[in-house]
């Protein structure tokens, strides 16, 4: 199942300077804060974003409980080639076993469209996390 996509857009470029990023060089903020728009337009409700040392991610959480994180940011410190992964997560207090990819296809799907259907995105390109 191809869960990780790549892309090239100038939509995203970082607002802020450099100093104001998560980590120097790591952006995603307008990317995330987009993309959680965007969905939610296509009927998929995910949470504001969130940020790690790496770059920003959405969570999504099914009907059943299985959570995951839709992660989002620049590659080799651009500012406008990007990626999105999804990870699953665990559930319970350690982690225990994580989320099945299958039930993320909704998010995965709208996903694809809310990219494709975007006309500053180009070189759209999926493939399955290594």
């Amino acid at each position: 199942m191809n869960t990780e996509v790549t892309f090239k857009s100038e939509r995203f470029r970082p607002v802020l300077p450099d100093e104001s990023q998560v980590n120097p060089g790591r952006y995603g903020a307008e990317l995330a804060f987009w993309l959680c728009a965007e969905l939610a337009k296509a009927g998929v409700v995910t949470s504001y974003p969130n940020y790690e040392d790496w770059g920003w991610f959405i969570e999504y959480t099914t009907e059943s409980g299985d959570e995951y994180w839709l992660c989002c940011g620049n590659l080799d410190e651009s500012d406008h080639e990007w990626m999105c992964f999804l990870e699953p997560k665990g559930k319970g207090i350690f982690g225990g076993k994580k989320a099945p990819l299958e039930n993320a296809a909704p998010l995965l799907r709208a996903l694809a469209q809310v990219l494709e259907s975007e006309i500053s995105i180009s070189d759209i390109q999926w493939s399955a996390k290594t």
